[in-house]
């Protein structure tokens, strides 16, 4: 086809419903083009990739804390053999899912505690070792999504923000099974001001004046395998991240956990709610619903 526009049209003419998520139509809708920024942990840049048309370019990229072998291979194979134990149900995408968690409708901002019995018992552990990392003193996970992803099932997870109604600021993921890329893409109408990396005084990178939108910067996190990554600030409310299939090359199991937004935590208009749903988490009694 000349364009995906017309692609999606003959699908649709065939019979094709279009979901976004479809095997067949999500490449289309989101084409996954190669990222032409790298994130380095050490530096906090996003620094352009060597063959793109920014290479020798950076510039800052806050709201992204990267360790890695947060956990040792025993206990990857410890966390995974325990959740394969339950039964993991189809997803979107490809993907399968365990979810621990509160039941909620989020376009009518609506939630309970239903099923809910909390976070699985591995997991307190995890927990405990995420106090030690800068940005995560304070967290207390309230809801806990496990995602298994397959290159034979073509697994992938488009561009998105998680929500911020209920969600916090910080998302925390652990990456088990294999390597993979966390794509980072905006919308926004702004510019991004680039540095040349081979200009510096004091060390610092100095201000090139060049300007390019936005929209034409995708940012690749790489994330080895045992890293766990935590994304907050821009990187959780400027940029949307995704998962695509070229970057799934063995299974892969994702462990994210998310914690309370102001409404629901200290001070907040529905603080009671989030109370009794950490409070059920936190007991670390929990099956997936």
């Amino acid at each position: 086809y000349k364009n995906n526009v017309q692609a999606v049209f003959m699908l649709q003419h065939q019979g094709c419903r279009a979901s976004p998520h479809c095997f067949f139509l999500s490449p289309l809708l989101f084409p996954q083009g190669e990222d032409n920024f790298t994130y380095c942990p050490a530096t906090g840049l996003a620094k352009g990739n060597e063959h793109s048309e920014f290479a020798g370019w950076a510039f800052p990229f806050p709201g992204v804390f990267l360790m890695e072998e947060f956990i040792s291979k025993d206990e990857e194979s410890e966390i995974v053999e325990l959740m394969d134990q339950d039964d993991w149900k189809p997803s979107q995408s490809g993907r399968k899912k365990q979810d621990y968690g509160p039941k909620v409708n989020f376009k009518k901002q609506r939630l309970k505690a239903g099923s809910f019995t909390g976070l699985p018992s591995f997991s307190k552990k995890i927990v405990a070792q995420m106090k030690a990392c800068s940005v995560l003193g304070s967290f207390l996970p309230v809801e806990q999504c496990n995602l298994d992803y397959m290159p034979e099932r073509g697994s992938a997870i488009d561009p998105h923000f998680d929500d911020w109604w209920l969600w916090g600021e910080r998302l925390v993921s652990l990456n088990l099974l294999s390597k993979t890329v966390l794509s980072m893409s905006c919308d926004s109408e702004d510019s991004i001001q680039l540095f040349s990396t081979c200009s510096k005084e004091n060390g610092e990178l100095l201000p090139s004046g060049s300007l390019v939108p936005s929209r034409e910067v995708t940012v690749a996190i790489q994330l080895p395998r045992r890293s766990l990554v935590v994304l907050y600030g821009d990187a959780r409310y400027k940029w949307k991240h995704a998962i695509y299939r070229k970057h799934i090359e063995h299974r892969r199991v994702c462990v994210t956990f998310r914690e309370l937004s102001a409404e629901f935590s200290a001070g907040g208009r529905r603080e009671e709610q989030g109370k009794e749903l950490l409070e059920i988490a936190l007991s670390f009694q929990g099956r997936p619903v």
